[in-house]
């Protein structure tokens, strides 16, 4: 635990009813995070490998069977679906040990411990909100809005781990520095501009998720690729000025390391990312790179959430 933050936690309270299990709340919350961004990348695989309605209804893959019907015509496709829906399962069950381990954890501020709950309530609203997109035959506003969830899900999974192991129980108390909290400010709102336009992207080009009968945006998805090329490099400027400031800031001791090494990270993504879009783009959207784009789409989401953190201290 940080020193900086010792005041924030009370360690002669009681640990709770699961104190004795608490050395495992940090590989929880590790693992909470990896889950998180792997169901991102398998839910990418079914949408890019057109299996997105490999299950004809849910909760169950086949009408009478949770799991997918072996037949002579059998495909891949439910099979894919299935091991989406497979992850999805095994999230509940981490997202269900990381809000034992946190919301007991009494040495914590409520307001850290009703976080820990948090991606727990998000992986059952995402289940339900899954088999809405399967009801509804892929309708991109409803995997749009799935996808979406998962982002926030991995933001608030990535400041979970980093409260927890900076001892960071009170993150309303901003940096000194007006500039760092406004470039903070500004860097969420862009990430968010971003990832929306994203999704508008993804909803009107090719990979519906099912050859037949998705439905796409009705929009020109030039034009929209376009706009969301021009949030990434808005994106990258913010990222850059605060980058400037941390530098402009001197050593600032373990807090501004911290700090600069985060917003490194972060560039380091954001180029890889912008990469991977324009290669994508100039080579037809090739599946690959499609899902390669996704994968750093969640390690963007959880870098930036990460840096942003780092811009606070308690």
């Amino acid at each position: 635990m940080s020193s900086t933050a010792s005041s924030d936690v009370a360690p002669t309270r009681p640990a709770g009813p699961l104190g004795r299990w608490a050395g495992w709340t940090r590989p929880a919350l590790v693992a909470n995070l990896v889950a998180q961004m792997g169901l991102v990348v398998t839910g990418g695989a079914v949408r890019l490998t057109g299996s997105g309605l490999g299950c004809s209804t849910w909760p169950q893959c086949e009408p009478g069977s949770f799991t997918p019907m072996l037949r002579e015509a059998t495909s891949i496709h439910p099979f894919i679906e299935f091991g989406n829906r497979t992850l999805t399962g095994v999230l509940g069950v981490i997202a269900i040990v990381v809000a034992l381990l946190v919301f007991t954890d009494r040495r914590r501020s409520r307001g850290f411990r009703v976080l820990g709950l948090v991606p727990l309530v998000g992986v059952a609203l995402q289940a339900v909100i899954g088999g809405l997109t399967v009801l509804l035959e892929l309708h991109p506003a409803v995997v749009g809005v799935h996808l979406l969830i998962s982002m926030a899900l991995i933001a608030a999974s990535a400041i979970l781990l980093y409260r927890h192991d900076q001892g960071v129980d009170h993150p309303g108390a901003t940096a000194a520095s007006p500039a760092l909290v406004t470039l903070g400010h500004a860097l969420t709102v862009v990430a968010a501009v971003v990832l929306a336009l994203g999704v508008v992207v993804t909803g009107a080009g090719p990979h519906g998720g099912d050859d037949e009968v998705a439905y796409r945006f009705t929009v020109d998805p030039v034009l929209i690729a376009k706009l969301h090329a021009g949030a990434v490099w808005a994106f990258l400027a913010v990222l850059v000025a605060l980058i400037v400031v941390l530098a402009r800031r001197g050593p600032d001791g373990e807090v501004g390391a911290r700090r600069r090494r985060a917003a490194l990270v972060l560039l380091a993504v954001t180029l890889a990312q912008g990469a991977v879009g324009y290669a994508q783009y100039l080579t037809g959207l090739p599946e690959v790179l499609v899902g390669i784009h996704m994968l750093g789409a969640a390690l963007l989401t959880a870098s930036v959430a990460w840096t942003v953190m780092t811009l606070r201290r308690p």
